[in-house]
């Protein structure tokens, strides 16, 4: 299974970061791939990706959220892959996001992406997306502070 560790600063308190990110069918409009993440229960989600011409659907389960620290998934089905988004506050207006994904790659055309560094790519361009997403509005499209 390989992993890929990345972080971001953005410009809004830990709280707004962690509230957007709970807003998973925001997803598609700062990962790249990512087509459509539709919530089906506080702890479920379903996937549509295409990633270079390959499309997938799967459910991911959301194994622990703790408001302004963290998030943790893995899928339930298909290709094998889990993770952890965390929160740190840098001060009063900045925070640190941090996401570890591990994944398990399927197929050839998968296994030579992920030796050429594709996933970390991705998880970095996505990460900066995010940061000109939330820094752009100012403010989150909504928000989860439920506890898994």
């Amino acid at each position: 299974m390989g992993g890929v560790t990345e972080s971001v600063d953005v410009a809004v308190p830990v709280r707004t970061a962690y509230n957007q990110w709970t807003q998973f069918e925001e997803f598609p409009r700062f990962m790249e791939g990512v087509q459509e993440v539709r919530q089906l229960s506080d702890t479920m989600t379903h996937w549509k990706t295409e990633i270079a011409g390959v499309k997938r659907e799967f459910d991911a389960r959301i194994t622990e959220q703790i408001p302004d620290e963290r998030v943790a998934w893995t899928s339930t089905e298909g290709t094998r892959q889990a993770g952890v988004v965390t929160f740190h506050r840098l001060d009063d207006t900045h925070s640190r996001v941090t996401a570890q994904v591990e994944f398990e790659p399927d197929g050839a055309v998968e296994k030579a992406a992920d030796k050429l560094g594709a996933v970390t790519h991705r998880v970095k361009g996505d990460l900066k997306r995010f940061k000109e997403f939330i820094e752009n509005r100012g403010q989150e499209t909504g928000a989860w502070r439920g506890e898994v």
